[in-house]
């Protein structure tokens, strides 16, 4: 029965993620539900997002056309910060993750509520007639530590790496979209990679998610346009901060 629900919740997740980000919000608290350790289920989780991130990816297959090929610079940050973050997170004992759990989806919830302001800001900044846009080497510089961030933690990644590849030259929102899914699966294949030895990745419960996650990265885009945005925000901050406190108690 887990696995079904873990299943469903995985769609939700890779949905969530191929559009903007913050499955995972969802996606952590409902592996806790299963009775997955924190730490276990954090390690758990960079596979579950995988699949969805390639669906994701071959959804908007069309609008990589005419993206430079300079961009894909910006993976080599994703790769670097991905595998400090996942040998840190290896260095890091349960007890003491379970600890900073409450604090690290606080993060993650501030970056969904702030979300609307940062997609206003580059918007804003990609309309404007002012032709001086953030040097690529300042992007690669500050994506290296939500990278790092990313491969310890990464609820909420998408988010951020939405808002700053927005500082680039790619006008069109899709563009930008698929790319960040490019950064983000990299950051969780290298992640997996490094963590698949620890024994800290609960695979079977992992990839039943990880299915799952792989059918809404693809299809779900369309059913989440049915629902408002403001609702599906709403209903994510407050389930991030009963978590929050949940874990904040228990702790």
């Amino acid at each position: 029965m887990s696995d079904v629900f873990l299943f469903l919740v995985g769609i939700v997740v890779g949905a969530m993620n191929s559009i903007a980000g913050g499955g995972l919000l969802i996606g952590y608290p409902a592996m806790l539900v299963v009775g997955i350790p924190p730490l276990v289920a954090n390690a758990t989780s960079h596979i579950v997002v995988i699949p969805g991130q390639i669906g994701a990816i071959y959804g908007y297959r069309n609008y990589l056309r005419n993206i430079s090929k300079l961009y894909l610079l910006l993976l080599i940050p994703c790769v670097i910060g991905a595998a400090f973050g996942a040998l840190l997170l290896t260095k890091t004992p349960a007890n003491e993750f379970e600890k900073l759990v409450p604090a690290l989806l606080l993060t993650a919830v501030a970056f969904f509520a702030i979300q609307p302001m940062l997609h206003f800001h580059f918007h804003r900044h990609l309309r404007s007639k002012i032709k001086r846009i953030l040097p690529l080497v300042i992007i690669f510089l500050t994506i290296l530590p939500i990278a790092v961030y990313g491969g310890y933690f990464g609820v909420g990644l998408g988010f951020v790496m939405l808002a700053f590849i927005g500082f680039t030259k790619i006008h069109d929102i899709h563009r930008i979209n698929v790319l960040k899914n490019i950064a983000t699966l990299c950051i969780g294949i290298t992640s997996t990679i490094i963590l698949s030895k620890t024994g800290l990745i609960n695979w079977g419960q992992g990839l039943s998610m990880a299915v799952g996650c792989g059918l809404g990265g693809f299809f779900g885009a369309h059913l989440a346009q049915k629902f408002s945005s403001h609702v599906i925000r709403i209903a994510v901050i407050v389930i991030g901060l009963a978590s929050i406190t949940i874990l904040a108690l228990n702790t």
